[in-house]
């Protein structure tokens, strides 16, 4: 089994085309490329002009006998949908043989979130004594405080700042860019790190274009340290749950629903190109109100 030619140099295209056009993240890119590629070898040489929709039905029947969950079969049918999309726009296939195939219903799921106590419960356990620690709990009040996704925060530079405004410009998915806003702890407590502590983690220069937070290295700061540090707490204190930096997100959002947010606004702060994306949130705060009842009302 293997890819012939012209389909690797196809999907090598499409990957400069998921990079430069649709400017999607280096992690987004691997998984559809993975995906794409693993049907290809499962196709078995066959070129991709000449895959149609009942070869393609043939692939979605064996994946789903490997017991892949509902979310991962219907990821990768969407890389495969796009790579042909790809394909029809640059006229390389006449017809897409994907457009006729049905996505697996995926079963609805609420986002994990945290309550208001449990997130001061992490931020007052972080160990600020050291530099790194510090970053650390400034990086997790930012992203309580913001909603920012990981990858947003750890990509900032400091021409991202506006912090006379409370202000922080960041790039979401497809490098959108939005505006999120701090409040004036979270902004007294970034400037501390900036001013007096990033030089004794590593004293780099502060040009517009450098990383605001970095390693011991001078180098910017991983997601996956974000992670660790962020593991290291919840285990430490017990948190009966699971926590990653995207939970903080998902709290930041029901937090502002709970207290009587626009649904469109918090879209804005989230970043979500479809206010659908958002309004799972308002699930969230449907189903915690309706808990509440029914643990305190005497009828319920």
């Amino acid at each position: 089994m293997g890819v012939n030619n012209s389909s690797k140099k196809y999907l090598e295209d499409f990957e400069i085309f998921l990079k430069s056009e649709k400017n999607f993240s280096p992690h987004t890119v691997r998984a559809y490329v993975a995906d794409v590629y693993t049907f290809l070898i499962w196709a078995d040489e066959i070129e991709v002009e000449k895959i149609d929709t009942k070869k393609f039905s043939e692939y979605l029947y064996f994946i789903q006998k490997i017991n892949y969950t509902k979310t991962t079969v219907a990821r990768k049918i969407a890389s495969i949908r796009a790579f042909y999309r790809f394909l029809y726009q640059e006229e390389i296939i006449d017809n897409n043989p994907t457009d006729a195939i049905v996505t697996p219903k995926q079963p609805k799921t609420l986002p994990n979130f945290m309550s208001e106590d449990e997130v001061e419960n992490i931020l007052r356990n972080v160990k600020i004594e050291t530099p790194a620690g510090y970053r650390n709990r400034v990086i997790l009040e930012l992203l309580w405080a913001s909603g920012m996704r990981i990858s947003e925060l750890s990509g900032l530079n400091y021409e991202n700042l506006n912090l006379e405004q409370n202000e922080i410009r960041v790039f979401g998915k497809g490098a959108k860019e939005r505006i999120v806003l701090i409040p004036n702890k979270t902004k007294e407590n970034l400037i501390n790190y900036i001013e007096n502590v990033s030089d004794l983690i590593c004293k780099t220069p502060k040009d517009p274009s450098s990383p605001l937070f970095i390693n011991y290295n001078g180098y910017r700061l991983q997601n996956q340290s974000i992670r660790k540090a962020l593991k290291e707490v919840v285990e430490k204190i017990e948190l009966p749950k699971k926590v990653t930096p995207h939970v903080f997100r998902h709290s930041f959002a029901t937090k502002l629903l709970e207290g009587g947010a626009d649904l469109r606004i918090v879209q804005e702060l989230l970043g979500h190109s479809s206010i659908k994306n958002t309004q799972i949130y308002t699930h969230v705060t449907t189903s915690r109100l309706k808990s509440v009842y029914e643990a305190t009302h005497p009828r319920a």
